[in-house]
C-alpha cells in the first residue's frame, strides 16, 4: 500500500503513474488507484488522499476496497472539547457549539510549510471559521482567563488527525506537529489494512 496526496492524480503525473503500474505488473502485482476521503472512516478532517494497493495472485482477486465505516463524524467542537475545557477555560462551551464542521486538512508538517502552523492564509481562514487561531500551536489548552480564538495542542492537531487520545510523539513542539502532519490518518490506514490482511488470508475459502 502507497499513500500520496490527491495531486498525484492530476493530468501532469499520468505517465508517472503508468511507470509505476508498470513496473509492478512486470512483478506479477495487480493494481488498484483511489482517492480516499478520510472522512468516511471517522476522521474528522476534509483530508483526501491517493492510495495505491498492489498484490499478486491468487490473493489479487479477494481484494476488495473497505466500505465507508462511519456515517456520524464528530465535528470539530465535539472532538477537542475536553482538551479545550482541560484547564479550566470558561469559553469551551461556547467554542465547541459553534466549532459544527469537520477540520480543514492539517498542514504545515513540512520544512516547505514553515513551522508549527495550520498552513498559508486560506488554511488559516477556513480554521478561524472554527474558532480556532491557525498561527501557531499552543503549548497548552486556554486557561480560566484566556479571552479570544484559542490555538491547537498538538494533541489537539493529533487527535484531528485520527491518533488514538494516548499516542505519544517525541521531540519538540514542532517536531512533533511534523510528525502529525505529514500522518496517513491511522483510522484510514486501519481500515485499508484490514481489507489487504482479508485477502492475504490463506483461511479463506
Amino acid at each position: 500500500m502507497l499513500e500520496n496526496v490527491k495531486g498525484i492524480f492530476y493530468p501532469k503525473f499520468n505517465e508517472y503513474r503508468e511507470l509505476i503500474l508498470n513496473q509492478l505488473h512486470l512483478l506479477g502485482y495487480k493494481t488498484w488507484w483511489r482517492l480516499i476521503q478520510s472522512s468516511d472512516y471517522g476522521v474528522s478532517q476534509l483530508r483526501p488522499r491517493a492510495l495505491l494497493v498492489a498484490i499478486k495472485e491468487p490473493w489479487a482477486d479477494r481484494f476488495e476496497w473497505p466500505n465507508v465505516i462511519s456515517d456520524t463524524i464528530p465535528s470539530v467542537g465535539e472532538l477537542l472539547y475536553k482538551e479545550m475545557a482541560s484547564n479550566g477555560w470558561p469559553g469551551a462551551d461556547d467554542w465547541a457549539n459553534s466549532a459544527t464542521s469537520i477540520a480543514p486538512t492539517l498542514v504545515g508538517g513540512s520544512k516547505k510549510h514553515g513551522g508549527a502552523d495550520l498552513g498559508p492564509t486560506r488554511a488559516r481562514k477556513a480554521w478561524a471559521n472554527l474558532g480556532i487561531d491557525g498561527k501557531g500551536i499552543a503549548d497548552e489548552a486556554p486557561g480560566p482567563s484566556f479571552e479570544g480564538m484559542p490555538r491547537l495542542t498538538v494533541k489537539m492537531a493529533a487527535l484531528i488527525q485520527g491518533f488514538p487520545s494516548n499516542w505519544v510523539f517525541s521531540g519538540k513542539k514542532t517536531a512533533a506537529y511534523r510528525q502529525i502532519g505529514n500522518a496517513f490518518p491511522p483510522p484510514v490506514a486501519k481500515a485499508i489494512g484490514k481489507a489487504i490482511k482479508e485477502a492475504l488470508n490463506d483461511k479463506q475459502e
